[in-house]
């Protein structure tokens, strides 16, 4: 079993990278990179014989807990965070924590463009970098968040045939994410991560930014954690800045193939010439965002 799934379910760029002759654990919910992490039983060396590595010895865990056991071992536990609402039932039944809503400090100025769909990921991707090099055009400065490293170079290379320079940020950089991110919103400036990458990092705008309509983001991809994609466009628009985002949305997108081939059929029979499928996806999309994260939540309990 171990061996089939080396071989047939984790994918290099997606769920690990290699480097320095090294298998590298990726999170796949930021994209970040795990330098001391290792799959057990036999997985991470059936991985390292795939990618024909030297085989590591094996580890073996002496003791294991969960994070939600762990910090309920603390006598005083609190946290913040942008996106806690919706999820106010498991805050309460897993660390009995209540969660209070703080006002923003200014007005949110977020413009949320129409999102856009797709019959397949190669008209999505073209889509892309036609809207960050229209966006671009007139000064603003254009963050793209992807879902896995392979995509983020998959865009990259759309990007270069289009001579649209850009900063690409998808985990392997992580000593320089911060000043990356932080450069993010610099006039003209395109940067290309992983949803994730630099998450808490402030992005200023530029001189002249805010008058040509401050930071776009566009997700390539929907993530299975709506949480996720709030994060992702709370990049744009803060502390009152104006800012907008859209996301755009391929039938062969992990989230539709995996949990709903229905609607990604629908999706792929509404494309018109072009690829680009004229219709109002993103409501069944959310609903299904929030089952996925239902299901998630019942596997941590």
């Amino acid at each position: 079993v171990q061996a089939l799934q080396a071989a047939h379910v984790l994918q290099r760029d997606i769920d690990y990278v290699v480097r320095d002759r090294a298998i590298h654990l990726v999170d796949t919910h930021t994209g970040r990179i795990f330098s001391d992490r290792t799959w057990q039983e036999g997985l991470h060396q059936a991985v390292e014989a795939k990618e024909r590595l030297e085989l590591s010895p094996a580890r073996r865990s002496v003791a294991r807990i969960s994070r939600q056991r762990l910090a309920g071992l603390y006598r005083h536990l609190c946290g913040m965070t942008g996106t806690a609402s919706g999820s106010e039932r498991e805050f309460w039944q897993v660390y009995k924590l209540p969660i209070v809503t703080i006002p923003t400090r200014r007005p949110v100025c977020r413009v949320e463009c129409e999102p856009r769909f797709f019959q397949e990921a190669d008209a999505k991707y073209r889509a892309v970098a036609d809207s960050v090099a229209e966006v671009r055009g007139t000064g603003r400065p254009v963050l793209v968040g992807t879902r896995t490293i392979a995509s983020s170079q998959r865009l990259a290379q759309c990007l270069d045939a289009r001579g649209i320079p850009f900063q690409l940020l998808n985990g392997t950089q992580d000593a320089d994410e911060a000043a990356i991110v932080a450069r993010a919103g610099q006039p003209g400036m395109v940067t290309l991560a992983t949803n994730m990458a630099g998450r808490g990092t402030d992005i200023s705008l530029g001189p002249g930014v805010a008058d040509a309509g401050g930071l776009h983001v566009i997700s390539v991809e929907p993530h299975e954690s709506l949480r996720v994609d709030r994060q992702l466009a709370g990049r744009a628009a803060r502390q009152g800045d104006p800012g907008s985002w859209q996301g755009f949305v391929a039938a062969s997108d992990t989230l539709l193939i995996t949990h709903a081939p229905a609607l990604a059929d629908q999706v792929r029979q509404a494309a018109e010439e072009g690829g680009e499928s004229r219709g109002g996806f993103m409501p069944s999309i959310r609903l299904l965002q929030r089952e996925v994260e239902q299901q998630a939540a019942q596997r941590r309990r």
